[in-house]
């Protein structure tokens, strides 16, 4: 099994290299017996080598050629009942379920069971620890209904951080988005254990729902419960160059 692994990553240099975009296979054979490609350091001009897709290092006049679409980004929107992990031991459902992919990919960052709304699934390893390290600040914006009217004096300790066991929020933004005054929607820039749902415990609400919209660049809109769909081509650059990945 591990062989056949192996082997499928494996991929002849001119059929690397169109699919990379620099021309048909029959075009970039000549780029190749013109010395212009390199794998790893050394000129090529044999078009029966082949390239390992992970770990070689190929380049065509010093421009490096990748693989379009490699990495998996994926927009899930999240419903309620369903765990975010890979894998649970005690056999509830997972987000994994829900999206229908034979690659390997995992949920980045939480949403707990009883949350719903905007969850990126990715097997992108470097680009998931900088979207979740608080260094990259990503706003993430979430709609809460509530048990009861929020008091306009409450604002106040979300805006300016409420102290949880576990260390005081950082500063929020929050707002009624409609003319119901139970309806708050927050924004963070962090992401501690349940912070939402504690934050409002500590001040004496009970949240009935939570549903996240937005993910930094990215927006719930157009994609209905349960269902999912690959990041576009300028989602995948905006979260690239706000991670620096």
């Amino acid at each position: 099994m591990i062989k056949l692994k192996a082997r499928l990553r494996m991929m002849r240099i001119n059929k690397y290299l169109a699919a990379c975009g620099f021309g048909s296979r029959r075009s970039v054979e000549a780029l190749i017996t013109s010395g212009q490609v390199k794998i790893n350091g050394k000129p090529v001009s044999d078009l029966s080598v082949q390239v390992n897709e992970e770990k070689d290092s190929v380049y065509v006049n010093d421009k490096k050629a990748l693989l379009p679409n490699l990495d998996i980004y994926i927009l899930l929107n999240k419903p309620r009942g369903y765990i975010t992990t890979n894998k649970d031991e005690r056999g509830r459902k997972s987000v994994i379920d829900l999206v229908d992919i034979k690659q390997r990919i995992f949920p980045v960052g939480r949403l707990d069971a009883q949350s719903e709304g905007l969850l990126l699934l990715t097997n992108d390893g470097e680009m998931a620890n900088r979207l979740m390290h608080p260094r990259y600040k990503f706003s993430k914006i979430y709609r809460v209904k509530l048990d009861k009217p929020l008091d306009r004096a409450d604002f106040l300790p979300i805006v300016k951080g409420i102290e949880l066991e576990d260390g005081k929020t950082a500063p929020a933004k929050a707002r009624w988005y409609t003319d119901e005054p139970d309806r708050v929607e927050i924004v963070l820039k962090e992401g501690k254990n349940r912070q939402i749902r504690r934050m409002f415990e500590t001040l004496g609400y009970s949240v009935k729902s939570l549903k996240r919209i937005t993910y930094g660049p990215l927006k719930l809109s157009g994609v209905k419960r349960g269902e999912w769909r690959y990041l576009n081509a300028n989602e995948i650059r905006e979260l690239k160059q706000q991670t620096c990945t």
